[in-house]
């Protein structure tokens, strides 16, 4: 564990915000990032005085309060797990870096997972992320969804990306493969919540917390469709659980339902290639966010990766095939 003090005199314009959310901001500012969540636990063990008394995460601030913290940051992972591996920046700065992450990495460790992440991976190229909360991640991508993500360089930038994607400012656009021929563009507008027959999963509850999806139409294939997924918001499996729930679930998304459909008499490659597609068929391929030091905007995409391309041209293959057929 290490040490965390800090004695902050509440600026003016604090004036009316919450103590979690002002002291979040003003901690960044010290050079302390962490998060809310973190900054509300310290709070409740009383690690956390205003005017030296204990107060609630939700106390309204005046201004000119004197805030001290005296806390022990908890471990997050294991730093030391730093290691060189393989994977693409797009951009990199002081203050930013991009990532296109390849289908198969995990994004940071967790139980299974102790080493061998992105997290690893970044740490081993920028030891200085260690010092910020989840190691600078202000978003993820499954395991299995290859694409574009953004990641904080410095406390500053940390909150303001983190602000922006909770303030729904950053532009994030998929390319899946799902099954069905879509007729037309959809916007999803169902809350996601985890099922409670299954934690590995998600699913569209009532009681979830609000999600919605833009899907417009690529391309169609005889039995499938190339859709592109704009998120307005940024839920665990949010494509992935909107287009099962819509009755597309993504290629090689067994956990959502996918069920291998092929064209009637597909040829036994086409059948290989969809029943033995190896991950969800979803790309993260646009992101668009205003740079957090300068605020000009930066937009970066990716290419599809190689297993889809392949995917789409067997798909193009079947439905030319179906076409000519009598």
């Amino acid at each position: 564990m290490s040490a965390v003090e800090l004695d902050i005199a509440v600026p003016p314009e604090f004036a009316g915000a919450r103590l979690d959310a002002a002291l979040t901001a003003l901690a960044a500012q010290h050079g302390e990032a962490t998060s809310r969540t973190e900054l509300a636990r310290w709070i409740r063990l009383g690690a956390v005085t205003v005017d030296g008394a204990r107060a609630k995460p939700s106390m309204a601030l005046e201004g000119g309060e004197r805030i001290v913290v005296r806390a022990e940051r908890q471990p997050r992972f294991a730093w030391q797990a730093a290691q060189p591996l393989d994977f693409p920046i797009v951009h990199q700065d002081a203050s930013v870096i991009v990532v296109d992450k390849p289908a198969g990495m995990v994004v940071h460790p967790g139980a299974g997972n102790p080493s061998g992440t992105l997290v690893n991976g970044l740490l081993h190229r920028r030891p200085d992320l260690a010092k910020l909360p989840r190691a600078g991640l202000v978003h993820r991508l499954d395991k299995d969804t290859s694409g574009l993500l953004v990641v904080a360089a410095n406390p500053e930038s940390h909150l303001r990306l983190t602000t922006a994607m909770s303030e729904r400012r950053i532009e994030r656009r998929y390319l899946a493969v799902v099954e069905g021929r879509m007729i037309a563009p959809q916007r999803i507008d169902l809350p996601i919540g985890r099922d409670p027959r299954n934690r590995l999963r998600q699913a569209v509850r009532a009681e979830g917390r609000p999600a919605v999806t833009h899907v417009s139409i690529r391309q169609r294939f005889a039995t499938h469709t190339l859709i592109e997924a704009r998120l307005e918001t940024g839920r665990m499996h949010q494509v992935r659980v909107h287009m099962a729930a819509i009755g597309h679930p993504l290629v090689g998304d067994a956990r959502y339902g996918a069920r291998g459909i092929v064209p009637p008499k597909a040829p036994e490659t086409l059948l290989a290639t969809v029943r033995g597609f190896p991950r969800q068929a979803l790309h993260a391929f646009r992101l668009g966010f205003a740079h957090p030091e300068s605020g000009a905007p930066l937009v970066f995409e990716s290419p599809l990766p190689a297993d889809i391309e392949e995917l789409l041209q067997a798909l193009a293959s079947a439905s030319r095939a179906c076409q000519s057929q009598p």
